[in-house]
């Protein structure tokens, strides 16, 4: 399903192609009055952009319009009241309810995708949700202003939006656990230090810092950066034998392909 600018504005989305560069196109939350608040029409946004990225792009950008990245979930759909452009949450009796779950979850799942490099670009607030969406992209650059804080438990929540294995892939168990079960705020400087944050800039440097990133990317070829993106993924799971086999298997596809042109 390919959503119109006009359906994508509905959900709180905006889908830019071409920018900050050709080849990269940018996905900006723009719900600024709320923060950037998520709701599941913009989930459901989110997850038509992926189905329907055009060929060509092989970055992503995710960033928030006005003063945060993402608050998170709109508050108002837990306690049950209604909000513009998003239908209520279901109930969790219903027997659908993990299905509805999963619906969710395809609007980040697609930022992991070996075609493309997702970059999110965060500055204010990410919490929870928002935390979640900047985890589920490849890389983070944080303005030194960025705060983040996975906010579910403390509303009687998991965080259930795919940001559960980065967040422990990246500071391990232990730090991840007083993460979610304090629900405190990681500054950009703290972020960095636990690896959460690739780059952290000053506000008013976060657009070339970010152009840059995507530029050095695209100079890669396409086929080239999709080995290695699916290579590196799978390193974390593979003892060294078996990872020197995919490098093994992986590079010969690649060079073989590349020959047969």
């Amino acid at each position: 399903m390919t959503l119109s600018p006009g359906e994508l504005a509905r959900t709180g989305l905006r889908f830019d192609l071409d920018q900050p560069l050709p080849g990269a196109a940018t996905v900006t939350l723009s719900r600024p009055e709320r923060r950037n608040a998520q709701t599941p029409g913009m989930w459901r946004g989110l997850a038509a952009i992926g189905r329907s990225l055009p060929e060509q792009v092989r970055v992503v950008v995710i960033r928030g319009e006005g003063s945060s990245f993402s608050a998170g979930i709109d508050l108002r759909l837990l306690g049950g009241e209604a909000v513009p452009g998003s239908e209520p949450l279901p109930s969790p009796a219903d027997p659908g309810f993990e299905d509805w779950i999963a619906s969710c979850q395809e609007g980040f799942g697609w930022l992991r995708q070996p075609e493309i490099v997702s970059i999110a670009a965060v500055h204010g607030h990410a919490i929870g949700a928002g935390f979640q969406l900047a985890l589920g992209c490849d890389l983070r650059v944080l303005a030194d202003t960025a705060q983040l804080c996975m906010r579910e438990p403390t509303l009687g929540l998991v965080p259930d939006l795919m940001g559960t294995k980065p967040l422990v892939d990246i500071v391990g168990l232990p730090r991840a656990l007083e993460i979610c079960l304090t629900g405190r705020i990681l500054a950009a400087a703290e972020a960095r230090e636990l690896r959460l944050a690739e780059l952290v800039v000053p506000a008013d440097e976060m657009n070339g810092a970010v152009s840059d990133l995507a530029a050095a990317i695209l100079t890669i070829g396409p086929a080239t950066a999709r080995a290695t993106k699916e290579l590196l993924a799978q390193a974390p799971g593979n003892t060294l034998a078996q990872q020197a086999a995919a490098e093994r298997r992986i590079q010969t596809a690649l060079q073989r392909a590349r020959s047969s042109r």
